[in-house]
């Protein structure tokens, strides 16, 4: 892993609108997990006072907003999304290099602890096929790695990628560019609408980040022993 990773890659996505729904979850995950993952729906409803309220429990937070817009937008986004305190949050690569490149620069601008910046590659929701219907030609790997390249010459911290594109991006962009995956499902969770999964341990044993795992943990009836499973799973010797 590099050396940007945190001890624990785990981050628990959570995938809810309702504060105390998402505080009482992250209490419960604290001790087994090693961040935080907000999107776009509980930023919309809670806005930032929403997302401090999670990133004061203390852990890291990942807020997955996934802005893609003209390079000045995108850039003042950042400026209002970093006084937040989290930890990371994300732009679309596809948006291209000026606009990632602002971004980065945005981020490096902010004042104390800084917020990294990571793209978006292909979203683990879409396949081949998929992409064929909307005029992109190649595999998804192709296509992965040809945007998590323009991510990092724009000075990107990492990307959000499929797992299965772990060891080829490991390969061709080294070990200090973080690679942050959802699609994770320990063994025997369903698939629902991810289509390119791995279970933690894979995923970490290929060189991921940050795993990004949300209904395996959030769904289960104890969400503390979920989270715990897969900590131990991971870290055998501390089970």
């Amino acid at each position: 892993m590099s050396q940007a990773a945190p001890q624990n890659p785990v981050f628990c996505a959570l995938d809810t609108v309702d504060v105390r729904q998402a505080l009482e979850w992250a209490r419960a995950v604290k001790p087994f997990v090693g961040g935080l993952k907000l999107g776009m729906e509980f930023f919309n409803a809670n806005g930032p006072e929403g997302v401090k309220a999670i990133v004061a429990l203390g852990l890291p937070v990942f807020l997955d907003l996934k802005l893609h817009d003209i390079p000045n937008t995108v850039a003042g986004g950042i400026r209002g999304l970093a006084p937040l305190g989290v930890a990371m949050t994300n732009i679309h690569a596809s948006g291209g290099f000026a606009m990632m490149r602002a971004a980065a620069e945005e981020a490096r601008k902010a004042a104390g602890a800084r917020m990294k910046i990571l793209g978006v590659t292909i979203l683990t929701s879409l396949d081949q096929q998929d992409l064929r219907a909307v005029g992109m030609v190649g595999t998804p790997e192709e296509q992965v790695l040809r945007l998590a390249q323009l991510a990092k010459d724009a000075g990107l911290d990492g990307v959000v990628c499929g797992s299965r594109e772990i060891a080829p991006l490991r390969a061709a962009l080294g070990r200090e560019f973080m690679l942050v995956v959802p699609g994770i499902r320990p063994a025997g969770a369903m698939l629902r609408d991810q289509k390119r999964v791995m279970t933690p341990f894979e995923a970490r044993a290929l060189g991921a980040d940050v795993l990004v795992i949300g209904r395996p943990i959030t769904a289960a009836a104890d969400p503390a022993a979920a989270a715990r499973a897969i900590h131990d799973e991971l870290f055998p010797r501390a089970a």
